[in-house]
């Protein structure tokens, strides 16, 4: 039987090379939180907590992430990582295994966190490590001639000799908890910073002969904390390209993976085709054989098979049938239905409307809260007035309505079936079903009528 397993996640760092009002493990990778990524990880694990440790002015992550499955504790004055997980030793029984994790590392695996985790049984230390072509700014592995751990020395600390070495501390170490106890409270702050370094117990077990397991991973993005908007930009790009990379392999044609973001989860069938500088938001289904053209957003939304978005549309929390055709330049707001074969052209906004098989809004046109029947056709420039400036109001449109272009249907109104509308018309009250109906006023002509000219100076 394993060990039980607790999580402590660090996220008591201003973040001040941030340069924002937001605290820093709020900032967000392919669209969600990095300290919400690094949860996610530890939850793969089945820990027994997680607890996250959170730094004074901080409760807007505890307000923001109040979701999370995870015990908040305070660190209310920063002295350091030590002194940052002995905040939360007080609620680990000594049988447990620590995990430390860092909510400003946002791209570590479940698969090397299984391992680091490994690395800590039978009470060793477990401590991920790296190489890096540049280690400047890390903590260096120093080791003995037999090649074992002896010590981790800050930057700041280093000698020269020291700071020559490649091997960093990526910070993330698993340890029995009652060891960890024992350390914490021997560490001091008699350093260059002033801090309890968290680092420091690995020479204490050094020198309990307690067995130091070192492990690393090639893939140096699992370890790279975000201090700075550069850093955190450069790791959403390797993000979006694992996801990328992820979404092709499966069989999605995506035709420039650089100009790609998806900011949640994509469901999507066979033949999909997703051109340039698209944007997936939020929950997004496609169905087989779709197209989405270039520089669309697409966020909560499902798309039956057979559908083409073309360029620059928005779509928004709606459901879209088969065989639908939808943009250029067309907005979908949230809450609408579209049955198959429905077309929403170009410059073409609707909201919270439904729309019944075969019906087409071609362009220059605003429906919003509407229930629209079957076979519609409606002409340019034909809007639904639904907001009388206080309350939104329901226009009910029958199966094969003609309306023409530049046509106002002023809600509450029902059009029935088969009904035509004229073009140019404001309508008012109900119209009945298999009718003309038009307003419009009187067309005059005045003979002999000349347009005026500008005076001469």
């Amino acid at each position: 039987m394993s060990t039980p397993l607790t999580v402590v996640v660090l996220a008591a760092g201003q973040g001040t090379r941030m340069k924002s009002d937001l605290p820093k493990v709020l900032h967000t990778l392919a669209g969600q939180p990095m300290l919400a990524r690094v949860v996610d990880s530890a939850r793969s694990l089945n820990p027994q907590a997680i607890h996250v440790v959170y730094g004074h002015g901080g409760e807007r992550v505890r307000e923001q992430l109040s979701a999370l499955p995870v015990n908040w504790i305070l660190q209310s004055r920063q002295l350091g990582t030590g002194h940052a997980v002995d905040q939360a030793m007080a609620q680990i029984a000594d049988s447990q295994t620590v995990l430390v994790l860092y909510g400003d590392v946002p791209l570590i695996s479940p698969q090397t966190l299984s391992r680091l985790v490994a690395a800590a049984e039978n009470r060793s230390l477990g401590l991920l490590t790296a190489e890096l072509p540049d280690p400047t700014g890390y903590g260096r592995i120093v080791r003995d001639a037999a090649g074992s751990v002896q010590s981790i020395v800050e930057q700041k600390d280093a000698t020269a000799e020291q700071l020559a070495i490649a091997e960093i501390n990526t910070g993330m170490l698993a340890v029995n908890a009652a060891l960890l106890r024992g350390w914490l409270k021997r560490i001091d702050n008699s350093n260059a910073q002033g801090e309890y370094y968290l680092t420091d117990i690995v020479a204490l077990a050094a020198g309990s002969d307690v067995p130091i397991n070192a492990i690393s991973t090639a893939d140096l993005a699992e370890i790279e904390g975000v201090n700075n908007r550069l850093q955190l930009a450069e790791l959403e790009r390797v993000l979006q390209r694992r996801q990328a990379d992820h979404l092709m392999l499966e069989g999605v044609t995506l035709r420039d993976p650089a100009r790609f973001d998806l900011r949640g989860s994509l469901d999507f069938g066979r033949d999909v085709e997703i051109d340039i500088n698209v944007l997936i938001e939020g929950e997004v289904t496609i169905g087989d054989r779709c197209y989405i053209g270039p520089n669309c957003i697409l966020k909560d939304v499902v798309l039956g098979s057979d559908v083409r978005i073309e360029a620059n549309s928005v779509l928004q929390a709606s459901s879209i049938g088969n065989h639908c055709l939808i943009g250029p330049f067309a907005r979908l707001r949230p809450d609408c239905r579209l049955a198959d074969g429905v077309k929403v052209g170009n410059f073409v906004e609707v909201k919270k409307s439904t729309v019944d098989k075969g019906s087409k809004i071609n362009h220059l046109s605003y429906v919003g809260d509407t229930r629209m029947g079957a076979n519609v056709n409606v002409g340019a420039g034909a809007i639904t007035c639904n907001y009388d400036g206080a309350n939104k109001h329901l226009t009910i449109i029958g199966d094969d309505v003609f309306i023409g272009s530049d046509s106002q249907l002023v809600a509450p109104v029902t059009i029935g079936d088969g009904a035509t509308i004229g073009a140019g018309s404001t309508i008012t009250r109900d119209v009945p079903a298999g009718e003309l109906t038009l307003s419009r006023s009187e067309q005059k002509t005045r003979k002999g009528w000349k347009r005026p000219v500008k005076c001469k100076p």
